[in-house]
């Protein structure tokens, strides 16, 4: 198989779009609807871990904002999309603040082709106070062949820098995407790297239940739906980012002790 493979590979990494990360600003302050002219997405997953969150508030961020750190790879950094306000940033900022009813206040620290040792070696040092931190790691180890006890050796020590970094905030991992299913990659390379993600996502949901107010929240997005990727076939569009962050929106306000939206 690996004869079949390797070709595979180098012709996606040829052939594959490199598009930038997202430009504009990393942090901003978003408002609660109808001001801030979004509502609260459709859920599609759930969560599982300890969490651990600060409850019903008061949050810390200005006004009462609650705050959001979003910490992580290419998708941190909203690859596939021209701002932080189109990618998963953005749009779980807006989901949160039509949730909560009150402003949310993110920011993003994000960096193409980090690993987990490298997030929390270079990126996560500088998050600062958070109410809730929210985490997108896993493509590039998968891509590196990182070993299974490394990965999860990697998770608990990034859930530890974060926790700490944060004031103790509750940390939710994004589980691994469905590579398995993505345009971008060509049989039988798809399938074999899917059956890994699998694994790494099985690994981080086990690593993060031993963690204290860490989460593990499944990427059930629904990849197929028409316009999910960008031009590269590989990172999310605004309205993939937009899904995304309705998958996600269940962990973090169960994270934060908030009653979870109605399906």
């Amino acid at each position: 198989m690996a004869p079949l493979l390797l070709p595979q590979a180098v012709r996606v990494r040829r052939a594959t779009p490199r598009l930038p990360e997202a430009g504009g600003p990393r942090a901003g302050l978003t408002p609660p609807p109808p001001y801030g002219g979004a509502a609260p997405l459709t859920p599609y997953g759930g969560a599982s871990g300890q969490g651990g969150g600060a409850g019903l508030g008061p949050y810390g961020g200005p006004g009462g904002a609650a705050r959001l750190a979003v910490v992580g790879e290419s998708t941190a950094a909203g690859v596939g999309v021209e701002t932080s306000e189109e990618g998963l940033p953005g749009h779980l900022a807006r989901a949160l603040a039509g949730a909560l009813g009150r402003p949310v206040a993110w920011s993003v620290a994000g960096r193409t082709g980090a690993n987990a040792a490298e997030v929390t070696r270079d990126l996560a040092p500088g998050v600062g106070a958070a109410d809730v931190v929210v985490v997108a790691v896993g493509v590039n180890d998968l891509l590196e062949l990182t070993r299974l006890g490394a990965w999860a050796a990697r998770v608990r020590g990034l859930a530890g820098v974060l926790r700490e970094r944060s004031g103790g905030a509750p940390v939710v991992f994004s589980g691994m995407p469905p590579v398995g299913r993505f345009p971008a990659l060509p049989r039988p390379l798809r399938d074999v790297l899917g059956r890994r993600a699998a694994a790494l996502d099985l690994v981080m949901a086990h690593a993060l239940a031993g963690v204290p107010g860490a989460v593990h929240a499944p990427m059930e997005v629904p990849v197929e739906l028409p316009g999910f990727f960008a031009s590269d076939g590989f990172h999310p569009s605004a309205p993939g980012y937009r899904t995304w962050a309705g998958v996600l929106l269940p962990a973090v306000l169960t994270a934060l002790g908030e009653p979870a939206p109605l399906a």
